[in-house]
C-alpha cells in the first residue's frame, strides 16, 4: 500500500515542476498545462490526507469539485488564447503585454 510519504512527495514534486514550467515557458498553451500540474497536486493532497486522516467522501468531493472548476478555466484559458492568437497571430505572453488596439 501507498503511504501518505510518498503521495504527499508525489504531489509536492508534480507541484515543483509545474512552478518551474509556470515561470519557465512563455506559450499561454504550455502556462495553463503548468497550472493545471499544480491544480491536479493540490488534488492529490486532497484525496491523500481524506483518505489516512478523515475516512469520509469530503476530500473526494473537494477533488471532484476542483476538478470540475479547473475544466472550466481551462476552457475559458483556451478561448481567450484562440482569440488571442486570432487577434495578434502570437502566443507567446511576453508581446501580450499592452492592452492597446
Amino acid at each position: 500500500m501507498i503511504g501518505i510519504p510518498d503521495l504527499l512527495f508525489l504531489s509536492a514534486l508534480l507541484f515543483c515542476i509545474g512552478l518551474y514550467g509556470l515561470l519557465t515557458r512563455r506559450g499561454i498553451i504550455p502556462i495553463l498545462m503548468c497550472v493545471e500540474l499544480m491544480l491536479n497536486a493540490v488534488n492529490i493532497n486532497l484525496v491523500a490526507f481524506d483518505r489516512f486522516y478523515a475516512h469520509n467522501a469530503e476530500g473526494q468531493l473537494m477533488a471532484l469539485f476542483s476538478i470540475a472548476v479547473a475544466a472550466s478555466e481551462i476552457a475559458v484559458g483556451l478561448a481567450l488564447a484562440f482569440r488571442l492568437y486570432q487577434i495578434r497571430f502570437t502566443t507567446n505572453v511576453d508581446e501580450l503585454d499592452t492592452l492597446k488596439d
